[in-house]
């Protein structure tokens, strides 16, 4: 389910990316929320890894 929700996050980041520029509001808020779910990603693999 995230991993779906990132890939879905990064298609949208690089539709906005193309159509209002990388420096645009649109953009960089949507680049933020893609950082959250990759950090969430990053917690879980870290987690997963301290039980082994």
């Amino acid at each position: 389910m995230l991993l779906q929700l990132i890939e879905e996050k990064r298609e949208v980041l690089l539709c906005l990316g193309k159509t209002y520029g990388l420096t645009a509001k649109e953009t960089i808020d949507c680049s933020q929320e893609l950082d959250q779910l990759l950090n969430r990603l990053e917690g879980f693999m870290n987690e997963s890894s301290k039980e082994k």
